[in-house]
């Protein structure tokens, strides 16, 4: 800034509405200031206006800032974009005439400035060429959970703030994954804001507040509110799930979540969103253990080798309703819970507890990503273990697939207890293919431990194999390349050689 521009542009939050909740800095602001901004639609009226009247003074000079258009429609040949961006670049050169004139600025904000206020428009092109400061305010937000007398988030619980104006599905999805959230911009996106609550399962524990703190406030439970009553100044609202009733009714049901092969990245966000809403955990200790604990949630581990026992303890749990999730490590119908818990489920006194699945990333497809695109055409699926088939019947499809040329992913290669079928799937799969075929080591992917390794067939050691790796053994068409950055990657074309 030039030492002639000696104006100072203030972004001044005025709080939620009623005017006590105003900062002292505020009102000390606006005292010092010698011009007033502040946004209006073209009816005149400003709410930032009527909440700072008392503290303007008759030598003050307002700058209103009103709206070319707010919900109806324009001609102008930018659309509703150019339109506002046509109007923000003139309301910034107006008070950058004031600023260069050596005056003092203070622009009024609902709420905070930088919270979903119109001055962050003013900020982004002002404040690099003037003296500015921002002067927070209460956020609506706050206001709308001081209002509802209700804890808004507790201890390690997330907050999500959303516009309404998203789309349902997004909506849907990010509200089925948070712990507490506030929706805010609803009037005519209500409906649509009420439908994505219904869906993500979260509509009972929603609250609505309307014109928080101001004199026409209004709350409600959100389902019985009557969408053509829903102004913009209102807020959907979900409190804090901690201490929250959880009723114990009939019959409850068994959701199996499948956790994908590592941490709370790979989750998919219907997971997140069973796993936030069960009263019961229920699973292998070691993937029971990457779920955050919640308040309130009861948790039950096991060793890894009773899933049967696992998943009628988990259908006992439902029948005295209960909602309970099983966690599965990638995903649940791949080898692991899914499986266990419907056979549970298809004998008696279980027949009619609910069980849905919810499904997650595999572990073949995260190793597969990690080194290119060896799955990129048809493959076959296929546990070495032998805990619960004969060793026969696993060399019996290993040659048949093989012969096939199907790119084959291996599970369950080898543990403690089983060293030696890593080998003796090699000797197999040699009969088939040539010793340089790649052959991708993918351990603990997403984990701390990650590691990829490409090898050719005949180098496969199966010392280099734990319980937690996991095998893709190309076909004859599978290549590996390196490339310009000196990485190698391993992919299938998705075109098979005719003859």
């Amino acid at each position: 800034m030039s030492e002639q521009q000696t104006g100072r542009l203030y972004g001044v939050g005025l709080g939620p509405g009623d005017p006590s909740l105003m900062t002292v800095r505020a009102v000390e602001v606006i005292a010092e200031a010698d011009v007033i901004a502040y946004h209006s639609a073209r009816h005149g009226r400003s709410i930032a206006r009527s909440i700072a009247e008392r503290h303007l003074r008759p030598d003050h000079i307002e700058e209103r800032l009103v709206y070319p258009v707010t919900t109806e429609t324009t001609d102008h040949p930018g659309g509703y974009r150019g339109a506002m961006d046509e109007f923000y670049a003139d309301a910034a050169a107006r008070l950058a005439a004031h600023l260069d004139a050596g005056r003092t600025v203070a622009v009024l904000a609902e709420g905070d400035p930088l919270f979903y206020g119109s001055y962050m428009h003013m900020h982004k092109r002002l404040a690099d060429r003037y003296l500015t400061e921002v002067i927070p305010g209460v956020t609506s937000v706050s206001a709308a959970a001081a209002r509802l007398g209700a804890p808004l988030v507790e201890g390690e619980e997330v907050l999500t703030v959303l516009p309404g104006t998203l789309p349902e599905e997004e909506l849907t999805a990010r509200l089925a994954t948070t712990d507490a959230a506030a929706v805010m911009k609803l009037g005519r996106t209500f409906p649509t804001v009420r439908r994505a609550l219904e869906r993500s399962g979260r509509l009972a524990d929603a609250r609505y507040v309307e014109r928080a703190t101001m004199d026409a406030e209004r709350s409600a439970p959100l389902a019985e509110v009557d969408p053509e009553s829903v102004p913009y100044f209102s807020m959907a609202v979900l409190p804090s799930r901690v201490d929250a009733p959880r009723e114990e009714s009939g019959m409850g049901e068994v959701v199996v979540v499948g956790l994908g092969p590592a941490g709370p990245l790979w989750l998919t966000p219907e997971a997140r969103a069973e796993l936030a809403a069960a009263q019961d955990l229920v699973g292998y200790s070691t993937y029971l253990d990457r779920v955050p604990v919640r308040p309130g949630q009861r948790r039950h581990a096991s060793d890894n080798k009773v899933e049967s026992v696992r998943a009628e303890f988990a259908l006992d749990l439902a029948r005295r309703g209960r909602r309970v999730a099983v966690v599965s490590s990638g995903d649940p119908g791949v080898f692991a819970m899914a499986t266990a818990v419907l056979e549970a489920a298809s004998e008696d006194p279980y027949r009619e507890v609910p069980v849905r699945i919810v499904p997650g990333m595999t572990a073949a497809h995260a190793a597969a990503a990690r080194a290119g695109a060896p799955l990129g055409h048809d493959y076959a699926v296929i546990s070495l273990s032998d805990r619960l088939k004969p060793w026969e019947v696993i060399a019996e499809r290993l040659r048949a697939a093989a012969a096939a040329d199907l790119v084959l992913a291996l599970y369950n290669p080898g543990s403690r207890s089983r060293v030696w079928q890593v080998g003796k799937a090699r000797e197999l799969l040699l009969e088939h293919r040539a010793p340089d075929t790649p052959v991708v080591l993918g351990r603990d992917i997403g984990g701390p431990g990650e590691r990829v390794r490409i090898v050719g067939l005949a180098d496969l050691d199966p010392a280099d194999v734990d319980m937690r790796t996991i095998l893709l053994v190309g076909s004859s068409q599978t290549r590996t390349v390196r490339r310009g950055d000196g990485t190698e990657v391993v992919w299938t074309p998705r075109r098979y050689p005719e003859g």
